[in-house]
């Protein structure tokens, strides 16, 4: 067997919004329905399926805390499995429709939906016990995936004005993540790719990089867009061209041209260590920062050329009238929905195999060239959202199974993990890193515009009034503590990076501005009581809160005191 030249590994993001008995249609709790049906168990039956077959795949996978606390809720998974009957029962009317009306490749296709749908059932109660977030953690038990954590609610950490925040929102996604997968995270994804080096305050105090409060909570590794990495304007995502809901924004808004940044002589093939806290500083802080490989993602991300906008593959934007289901293919890049084909699973199929053969080819001919020009044994890290795979792209799971299957047998190039790699080879080189995102122009714009800023104000006046309240109360005990807990668990859900996002975008406007206001509310409720000393009142409403989100069972209110002076 030929020497490795490099490695590779999948990092997949996996987020949505806190939508906990939220409702259903058209947002609510039935985006968690979706997800969970068309990403992550057909990627759980992709992974055991390998896993089955003795192929020896490795894979990174990030899953959001408020997220893995959704996917663990009870009620969550009893509404789930409520969602698969009702999409099987509408299949099933379907094929009585189509029968009627002599449509006989709609009723096919009726049919394949009605048995897709059976079996995500069956295998989420019989393959995984009705437990997504076990699954997961099995495979990592079993060293095939590294899972990853992130901020509690994503929350957009560049943009928070009090360090407390920043600690606050990592500190509770390592307590859940320790709770949930019965041991410590090693690496980290930062919400939305946002990084913020250490800088002087208008008051001239340091304010941190984020890698410090990332040592402080032993988290070695997080990712970064690529323009972060290697200098020069956004690309990919940050530039717009992308499927999924990013592609959405540059429809809506004309965003002007970031400045360019200085080229470096940096690469995405190798990590880098991040320079300690002070401004200036040398000296590295042990956290390590990997960059996602542009010319691999851009075969999933691209809008223009990348793979899911292939003729064969699914239309995700046209959807059956009665049912709700989609029946048609992507056609053509300028068909309109009216005159789409329908599908044809077969022909999809086909594409897959092709396009991850494709793939892995790319992988290693990208490897083998990094290598003979270097010198060095680089990685690949594909860094995507997880929804783009089933949801977006509804082939796009078993894609990532063929490119697994196909590069664990690669001479070339070796499946590994970020912290698995990293171990095996730690950066040799520190680079200090600008301010950053993978948001519309790799800035923090997308978050903060004219149409959200009017949210940062009660973000930040909830962060003061939170430091305030530990300072009131270092050691608050019963009610009281009750109450902190709660006032906790509200400001980290009105920080969610959601809430602005669905704003900018336009996809659930509404609701994003009625679920931020809710908890601004709640928070200001809960610490208005605490400050009157109405405790048992405010625990009354404390335990009510509680009940309806039902997040973060372990928070302590004390994780929020001042960092900062």
């Amino acid at each position: 067997m030929s020497e490795k030249r490099g490695a590779f590994t999948f990092v997949l993001h996996s987020h949505l919004p806190y939508c906990r008995m939220a409702g259903r249609w058209p947002h609510g709790e039935e985006w968690l329905h979706e997800a969970a049906s068309e990403t992550y168990l057909p990627l759980l039956n992709a992974l055991y399926d390998l896993l089955d077959e003795g192929v020896s795949f490795r894979l990174t996978i990030g899953i959001t805390p408020v997220l893995t606390e959704q996917l663990a809720d009870a009620q969550v998974l009893e509404n789930f499995d409520l969602y698969l009957r009702e999409k099987i029962a509408a299949a099933e009317e379907d094929i009585t429709r189509f029968r009627q009306a002599g449509e006989s490749h709609l009723e096919y296709l009726a049919g394949f939906y009605r048995d897709w749908y059976a079996h995500t059932r069956d295998t989420f109660h019989g393959r995984f016990g009705g437990d997504i977030i076990g699954a997961f953690r099995r495979l990592q038990d079993e060293g095939y995936i590294e899972i990853i954590t992130s901020a509690a609610t994503h929350g957009y950490l560049p943009l928070l004005a009090r360090d407390s925040s920043i600690y606050g929102q990592l500190r509770t996604g390592v307590e859940s993540y320790q709770r949930h997968f019965g041991r410590a995270p090693r690496a980290v994804w930062l919400p939305e790719c946002a990084y913020r080096p250490a800088y002087i305050a208008d008051d001239g105090h340091v304010r941190p990089g984020l890698e410090s409060f990332l040592a402080e909570l032993d988290l070695g590794c997080f990712f970064s867009e690529t323009h972060t990495i290697e200098g020069g304007r956004p690309v990919g995502k940050a530039a717009g061209d992308a499927i999924g809901p990013y592609g959405d924004i540059v429809r809506r808004y004309v965003i002007p041209a970031s400045a360019e940044m200085p080229e470096t002589k940096a690469t995405t093939y190798q990590p880098y260590y991040v320079p300690l806290t002070a401004v200036g500083g040398e000296q590295h802080s042990g956290v390590a920062v990997i960059g996602r490989n542009n010319r691999t993602g851009m075969q999933v991300w691209s809008a223009d050329w990348g793979y899911p906008g292939d003729y064969d593959y699914r239309e995700f934007h046209k959807k059956d009238g009665v049912s709700g289901l989609q029946y048609w293919r992507v056609t053509g890049a300028q068909v309109d929905l009216s005159r789409k084909d329908y599908y044809h699973p077969d022909w999809a199929q086909y594409k897959v195999g092709e396009h991850a053969r494709h793939f892995a080819w790319l992988v290693q001919d990208l490897i083998q060239n990094y290598h003979a020009e270097s010198g060095q044994f680089g990685i690949i890290s594909a860094n995507y959202d997880t929804e783009l795979f089933g949801h977006w792209w509804f082939e796009g799971v078993d894609w990532i199974r063929e490119v697994l299957r196909a590069l664990s047998r690669s001479e070339v190039v070796e499946l590994t993990t970020a912290s698995e790699y990293l171990e095996a080879h730690p950066p040799s080189d520190v680079l200090a890193l600008p301010e950053s995102s993978w948001g519309m122009g790799g800035g923090h714009w997308t978050w903060d515009n004219a149409d959200t800023h009017w949210m940062w104000q009660p973000i930040h006046a909830a962060e003061r009034r939170m430091e305030a309240l530990v300072r009131r109360f270092p050691a608050a005990e019963g009610e009281l503590l009750t109450v902190l807990n709660q006032a906790a668990r509200e400001l980290l859900l009105l920080q969610s990076s959601d809430w602005p996002f669905l704003v900018t975008t336009g996809q659930a406007r509404e609701y994003a501005i009625q679920r931020f206001s809710q908890h601004v509310e709640n928070f200001e409720r809960l610490a208005g009581l605490a400050e009157a000393g109405q405790v048992t009142e405010g625990a009354a409403l404390a335990a009510e809160l509680y009940e309806r989100d039902k997040v973060f069972p372990t928070v302590d209110y004390r994780w929020f005191a001042a960092r900062e002076g």
